[in-house]
């Protein structure tokens, strides 16, 4: 938790929005994941979410559920992507790393011990799109015996209740959905948006809020700024990976984006 803290700290004495990149761990290889959360990183993002590919993403769009297959097909498992944070740590990457992935293979992999091996690799936490934060029990007890952060959800058609229970159970960040439906790129912000984050800030109070779903241009973020702690970028920089064609050149499309949205942070 303490990098999390640290990080949310430092941008709130500068006055900048956090920017959360989300990266699918495998996709376009294990070789390259390494190379672009460094290069993400040092084009600006503040935190990683690095997804572990599972076989069901309900609460993913095309083009994350595109990139997770790739990812399933070249064999890439949870133990992998654990292998991928250890990796960027030995490489200097000390920005957090949260790993976004389903219940079904965290359960399979065993609770307690992947959060001691989340921990013991680097990972500062896990962010978990199918699990309600009234039945995370075990999973909050095991995120607290290994300081790490278990972020929940908030949608805009959340009750009061929900987003106070929500709110009150996460650690490190509330994930407020800036739509309903599933990840990907949209053209415009919802225009209710101010109103429903109003109703969340109200709900976190000192937790940090983070917004996702759809956010994919400077414009998006710039309109964020001051109504969101941070935000949530994955759909539209996994786009502007996909499209390049060489190594060298998704790492060069990646930065070229997350230059442009952090700019807009600030």
């Amino acid at each position: 938790m303490e990098r999390l803290e640290k990080t949310f700290a430092r941008l709130a004495e500068t006055g900048e929005t956090a920017l959360v990149a989300y990266l699918t761990g495998g996709y376009p290889s294990l070789a390259e994941t390494g190379p672009l959360i460094e290069a993400v990183c040092a084009a600006g993002a503040d935190i990683i979410e690095l997804g572990v590919p599972f076989s069901d993403p309900l609460g993913d769009g095309p083009v994350i559920q595109s990139t997770t297959q790739a990812a399933l097909e070249r064999g890439v498992t949870t133990a992998a992507v654990l292998d991928i944070v250890a990796g960027a740590r030995e490489n200097g990457v000390d920005v957090p790393i949260m790993l976004m992935g389903y219940c079904n293979p965290f359960l399979r992999y065993g609770l307690e011990q992947l959060y001691a091996d989340a921990a013991a690799a680097g990972a500062d936490g896990f962010i978990v799109p199918d699990l309600p934060a009234h039945e995370a029990d075990e999973w909050l007890a095991a995120a607290e015996t290994h300081d790490l952060g278990q972020v929940f959800f908030s949608a805009p058609g959340s009750s009061p209740e929900r987003l106070q229970r929500t709110a009150e159970r996460s650690r490190g960040f509330l994930y407020s959905l800036a739509a309903n439906g599933v990840t990907g790129v949209r053209d415009e912000l919802d225009p209710g948006i101010d109103d429903y984050l109003d109703r969340v800030r109200a709900a976190a109070g000192t937790l940090p809020v983070c917004v996702g779903f759809g956010i994919s241009r400077p414009e998006h973020v710039a309109a964020l700024r001051g109504r969101a702690t941070g935000v949530i970028v994955g759909s539209a920089l996994l786009r502007a990976i996909g499209d390049a064609d060489t190594p060298a050149r998704r790492i060069l499309a990646a930065s070229e984006l997350v230059g442009e949205l952090k700019a807009a942070c600030r």
